[in-house]
């Protein structure tokens, strides 16, 4: 089992209740649990199918040099990219809307 913390924004309602059954939600749209693997791939499953037109992002703890892994779905500027083993987080350039 492992630490693992899901943020999601402007998700459907039910897709919030469905999370609360399996972790605690802290702050609104802040999730925490200590779950197995199995579990949080089932969790997470769950988020890309509901996120809808929001997002969301989890992470968890593991084996790894930067000691943590996380993932990401829905639309948002932030986007995680591999660079030599670790990921990072990129930053899309933002859309303008202008008028033309």
């Amino acid at each position: 089992m492992a630490m693992t913390v899901i943020v999601v924004e402007s998700v459907p309602p039910r897709l919030r209740g469905r999370l609360a059954i399996w972790l605690l939600e802290i702050r609104a749209g802040v999730y925490v649990g200590d779950v197995s693997s199995r579990t949080r791939e089932m969790i997470w499953s769950t988020v890309e199918v509901g996120v809808e037109e929001g997002n969301g992002v989890m992470v968890w703890h593991c084996r790894s040099e930067q000691g943590f892994s996380f993932a990401t779905t829905g639309t948002n500027r932030r986007i995680p990219v591999d660079f030599d083993g670790m990921t990072l987080v990129s930053f899309l350039p933002e859309r303008s809307e202008s008028n033309d």
